[in-house]
């Protein structure tokens, strides 16, 4: 196959009927090996699962989803939601990575509601998410879930060269502290900054919250309030806060980055000229996002697409 570009697909947190009307849409057809194009690839950015919890489509998803990808029609990388889900069900010192707490069923609860009772089923579904690179660099691109950091992309090369955890740096990405927690938490969760002592907000799930995350793709930002997302947050006089020097630089003469994670809103275009997000909330009534990508270093407004 002479792949002439890629199209590259946001959090579907399992909506496999949006993802069906998006493929669709973008002329892919099942052939009995999955959805394919034939010039076309697709990249997926990871956080398949979790939410939508009344649609009971998981399953369903993932029937579309690994196909594709095994079958050499679609890549994917590692969402923060797959890597949860691995640590929640892996063991280790006769506990779990992620501690079964009452929060952490409930993010999880959709995934649970279809897969729980079915153990064959959900062993080939983790299989599946922890062969899932955590970065992709090709044919001119970068592809990570929440943020290319440099620092530690280099950290992960030297502990898992072929961009994969196994278990042992699972337990080792699950512990606080360590090099490749550290690691994890940047690539696929973004970069938060803690506000100071008595300022909180409320996430999007109701939560407090006393860290915020920041739009790390804004290089000349100069105070925290600049850089919070989502935007327009109140932060309180947290705000004229000197933006933090440990958020990475992405500099206009690197490769365009796509990510994923971000939970945005209204219509598609890129955050800067070379990163673009196709997060656009499906979870929560908005849009699955794609964007198609046929080798321009610049990236485009006109080359977001979704139904």
């Amino acid at each position: 196959m002479d792949v002439k570009g890629y199209d590259i697909i946001g959090d579907i947190h399992g909506h496999a009927d949006e993802l069906v009307k998006l493929l669709n849409h973008l002329g892919y057809q099942d052939h009995g090996t999955g959805f394919s194009h034939a010039t076309r690839k697709v990249i997926f950015l990871g956080d398949f699962i979790d939410r939508g919890e009344h649609l009971r489509q998981h399953r369903q998803l993932l029937g579309i989803v690994m196909p594709m990808v095994s079958n050499g029609h679609a890549h994917a990388v590692m969402g923060n939601h797959e890597f949860n889900a691995l640590a929640f069900h892996t063991e280790h010192d006769g506990e779990y990575l992620r501690p079964h707490t009452a929060k952490n069923i409930e993010q999880h609860q959709a995934f649970l509601n279809e897969y729980e009772a079915e153990p064959d089923l959900k062993r080939e579904v983790l299989d599946f998410f922890i062969r899932l690179p955590l970065w992709l660099e090709l044919d001119g691109i970068r592809v990570v879930h929440a943020c290319w950091d440099d620092e530690f992309i280099k950290v992960m090369c030297s502990k898992a060269p072929k961009r994969v955890l196994d278990r042992d740096l699972l337990i080792e990405a699950s512990m606080k502290g360590t090099l490749a927690y550290n690691a994890i938490e940047r690539l696929l969760k973004g970069v938060e900054v803690k506000l100071p002592k008595g300022i909180t907000f409320r996430d999007k799930n109701d939560h407090e919250r006393g860290a915020v995350r920041v739009q790390w793709w804004k290089q000349n930002a100069e105070t925290l309030g600049e850089i919070a997302l989502p935007e327009a947050l109140d932060i309180g006089h947290a705000a004229s806060m000197s933006a933090p020097d440990f958020i990475p630089t992405y500099s206009a003469d690197q490769p365009p980055c796509f990510v994923g994670h971000y939970w945005l809103d209204g219509e598609p275009e890129p955050l800067a000229p070379n990163v673009a997000c196709l997060d656009y909330s499906v979870a929560k009534e908005g849009k699955l996002v794609a964007y198609r990508w046929s080798g321009e270093r610049v990236l485009c407004k006109n080359n977001f697409t979704h139904i």
